[in-house]
């Protein structure tokens, strides 16, 4: 990719959504705004799915609509959280219950082809690897199966970014790879025909410290390695705080997110390296 998103601290990542979970409900707007945008994309499509992955599910609110849309699915959650998937069991009725299991992305401990349907709702700005996490994505769905997903673009939190300055940002504001770069990485993950596109969403605050609130509630915290190489002090804080005010000129405080949808399909298993698949069908019979 074009621009490295920077490298997680995945036990940070564990403990922040560990402890958001509590609060998460306050503070998740976000996640049901590109809920609904991933609703609205999945209508037209024509798809069967009796298995669905909902990969990312933390507090388990879009097992509902999935299971609205496909009457009847079995809808498994999967989070890197035990907190989010406890959260998930206790707020969901009998009938919108089902399987949860705790795994990273990254390593799917499901058979290969055994998936009708993935669905990432915001997982993707979690992930270091997006190549090996498409590569397991296209390991389990099947052939002709759906993966899609919202994500965060590069303009995200540029308000953020422009208070710390280029200097700190860095190691304070996680970068997140381009459109395009993703739609590469799909297709070399062995995914096929991906289609995406970007919308935009402008979030206004009281002030900083509201803003940041609503940061931790959703687990949202600074888990980048760099961080620990740039420390930033009270003095260079106050400073980023001022630039913030400063911003906005006594109005409310805007945030923007640059929103990226996509979806691509399955094409069936993949071949490991220096493996070659012919289909019966073309082995010919040899004659004497």
């Amino acid at each position: 990719m074009s621009e490295s998103p920077g490298v997680l601290r995945r036990r940070d990542v564990q403990r922040r959504f560990d402890r958001a979970a509590a609060k998460l409900e306050q503070a998740d707007f976000v996640h049901r705004h590109t809920a609904l945008g991933l609703v609205e994309r999945l209508s037209p499509v024509q798809i069967e799915a009796a298995c669905i992955l909902d990969l990312g599910s933390a507090a388990g609110r879009d097992r509902r609509p999935l299971m609205k849309r496909f009457r009847g699915a079995l809808v498994i959650g999967v989070d890197r959280s035990i907190e989010m998937l406890r959260l998930s069991r206790r707020r969901l009725s009998w009938f919108a219950r089902g399987p949860v299991v705790q795994a990273e992305a990254e390593s799917l401990p499901f058979t290969n082809g055994s998936i009708d349907l993935v669905y990432a709702n915001l997982l993707l700005p979690w992930i270091d690897d997006l190549p090996g996490c498409f590569a397991g994505i296209a390991r389990v769905l099947r052939k002709d199966g759906l993966f899609i997903f919202c994500t965060l673009g590069p303009d995200s939190f540029r308000e953020i970014r422009e208070a710390w300055g280029e200097a700190m940002a860095a190691s304070r504001v996680r970068r997140f790879p381009d459109m395009h770069d993703v739609g590469d990485s799909l297709v070399r993950s062995g995914l096929r025909d991906p289609v995406l596109d970007v919308d935009a969403l402008s979030l206004q605050y009281r002030d900083a410290d509201r803003l940041f609130d609503d940061l931790r509630r959703t687990g949202a915290g600074n888990s980048l390695k760099q961080r620990d190489q740039a420390l930033a002090g009270k003095a260079h804080f106050r400073e980023f705080r001022e630039r913030l005010a400063a911003r906005a000129a006594g109005q409310p405080l805007n945030i923007t997110l640059e929103l990226v949808y996509g979806h691509a399909w399955g094409s069936g298993p993949v071949a490991s390296p220096g493996e070659i698949r012919v289909a019966a069908s073309h082995i010919g019979r040899r004659r004497r």
